[in-house]
């Protein structure tokens, strides 16, 4: 326990709760034009966006559906692994206009994985918003359309990303302290 609370101490803070209140508002805004009349589903993908979409949703004045799917490449590791399906979402996706809500994007193998998904289940259209964008060049797949904040090609934890299984109730979007 001690290791994790020295990551926190000592990570950067790149977001404030101000500033993620702020990205998600104008995210919003965007939503309402494209959403508030054609009654979509949104996906909240487990369990890194919870916390996203628990602070999005009140922000959207419209009748919306809401669900969720799990699908991870992480669990509780930093880097990337095979594809693991948890949990499909239980509400019919077919002829829906559906919103994946994602707490970063970083090579987006698990978003594409989530867009095929959905396709294949027979969804009108298929499109994520992320609370983060990593920025690199190691990227697969379209990439989101709905886009809060960026952070450099660092490792991110807070506001529901987490540091091996922990700090998803870090109050802000921080960056692990890089060795040297």
């Amino acid at each position: 326990m001690k290791q994790l609370q020295q990551v926190f101490d000592t990570a950067e803070c790149l977001y404030s709760m101000t500033d993620i209140d702020a990205a998600l508002e104008r995210v919003a805004t965007t939503l309402i034009t494209h959403y508030a009349d054609v009654n979509p589903l949104l996906l909240c993908v487990m369990k890194g966006s919870v916390i996203t979409a628990g602070h999005l949703l009140p922000k959207l004045p419209f009748p919306l559906e809401l669900d969720y799917i799990h699908a991870s490449r992480y669990g509780d590791k930093t880097v990337g692994g095979e594809l693991t399906w948890h949990h499909s979402p239980h509400t019919a996706i077919e002829n829906r206009d559906v919103l994946l809500i994602e707490d970063i994007h970083d090579e987006g193998v698990t978003l594409q994985n989530l867009r095929s998904y959905c396709e294949q289940a027979g969804a009108r259209t298929v499109k994520c918003v992320t609370l983060i964008e990593k920025l690199h060049d190691n990227k697969v797949g379209t990439p989101p359309e709905f886009v809060g904040l960026t952070v450099p090609d660092r490792y991110v934890f807070g506001f529901g990303m987490d540091y091996q299984g922990y700090w998803r109730n870090a109050p802000g979007i921080y960056a692990v302290k890089e060795d040297g």
